[in-house]
């Protein structure tokens, strides 16, 4: 059963058009994430099915019910904003069950699920705090706790950790991952942060100027993309793309560097193309060669250390690329080195279209 169904769905600012004929469906439990760069229409998607924008035209389905024209509070939804949207003079422990009184529920029931929510997100001890006492990451938990008690069919959540710092931002993923494994229910989460896609999500909905670029698993769409688009924006350190011709076995650089692609027939030589490498898919080249790998020689420009990895840039084909090695592959600029590319996970991009070919 699908908790989310939307079918043809547009929204027009004027004359902007912000989402340009959407059809999605969203299975019951669920976790898909809409990501993209701004401007792209996600938050504008997500808060048309809230309500709290009207459709242009299209309709939208929240448990089999037709809710394109209904309030928000009557699509049975809950929503975790941005700036967290707290009442700053009400506790912790009044904040999360404000929705539940304003519904007339039993003062029995709301101090249960209260209970309940405080102890799932570990925020027990601060139900007398009120916000200004309050952490950034303490903020959040307690507007997701004022999400969850809601017990709805859907929860929305549109970019809750971009106001936190890079470790809180790590801890939370955590906590909204654990969260939606714990209640089992159909979660809409926009962010524009490529890495929250990739582990937050059972499935990435990729937008691009109001349309949906490409959709799947966060695996799918990083091993494989269709367009060029997709295959940039997911995946970091970013991947590469080096200018190439075709030739019958492979594909010749810039600079008269020829590199074979294994398993690929039919190349129409002499074509203009894209060749897109992952950083990931590159090391430093041992004795022996695995079959469809290939071993250039370039010379160390750039090193960007990150612990146990490091980034280091080269030049390939007149391109400069990154490759992500290990932390004591190399040491320092100018280092003369030889490098293994897996060309089994190499794309090839028209560069007319750009879609991969």
């Amino acid at each position: 059963m699908s908790d989310l169904k939307i079918t043809n769905l547009h929204k027009h600012y004027g004359a902007f058009h912000a989402v340009k004929g959407i059809d999605l469906d969203v299975p019951s439990g669920e976790f898909t994430v809409l990501v993209g760069p701004s401007g792209c229409g996600k938050s504008t998607l997500l808060r048309t099915i809230a309500g709290l924008e009207e459709t242009s035209s299209g309709s939208i389905e929240i448990g089999g019910k037709d809710v394109t024209w209904a309030r928000p509070r009557d699509r049975d939804i809950a929503m975790v904003f941005q700036n967290y949207a707290l009442y700053p003079y009400l506790n912790v422990k009044d904040n999360i069950a404000f929705g539940l009184r304003a519904r007339k529920f039993a003062e029995a029931e709301v101090e249960k699920r209260v209970a309940r929510a405080a102890e799932m997100l570990g925020i027990g001890h601060l139900l007398t705090r009120f916000p200004r006492e309050l952490s950034g990451g303490q903020r959040q938990r307690v507007a997701i706790g004022r999400a969850i008690v809601r017990d709805a069919i859907l929860y929305l959540f549109d970019e809750p950790l971009s106001n936190l710092d890079a470790q809180l931002r790590d801890d939370m993923r955590v906590e909204i991952k654990r969260l939606h494994k714990e209640l089992k229910r159909t979660m809409i989460y926009v962010t524009h942060d490529q890495i929250e896609a990739m582990t937050l999500a059972d499935r990435i909905v990729l937008l691009r100027d109001g349309l949906i670029e490409q959709q799947g698993t966060p695996l799918d769409l990083f091993e494989r993309p269709k367009t060029r688009f997709v295959a940039g924006f997911l995946g970091s350190p970013k991947m590469n793309f080096v200018p190439a011709t075709l030739t019958a076995t492979g594909v010749k650089l810039a600079d008269g560097t020829a590199l074979e692609l294994p398993g690929r027939s039919g190349l129409k030589a002499g074509q203009a193309v894209m060749l897109g490498l992952r950083p990931q898919h590159i090391a430093m080249a041992g004795p022996h060669l695995a079959k469809g790998h290939v071993r250039v020689p370039v010379v160390i420009e750039l090193v960007q250390p990150t612990g146990s990895r490091v980034q280091a840039t080269m030049p390939l084909g007149g391109t400069s690329i990154i490759a992500e090695l290990g932390a004591h592959d190399v040491s320092r600029p100018g280092e003369k080195a030889e490098i293994d590319i897996d060309m089994t996970r190499a794309v090839l991009i028209d560069t007319t279209s750009d879609k991969i070919i």
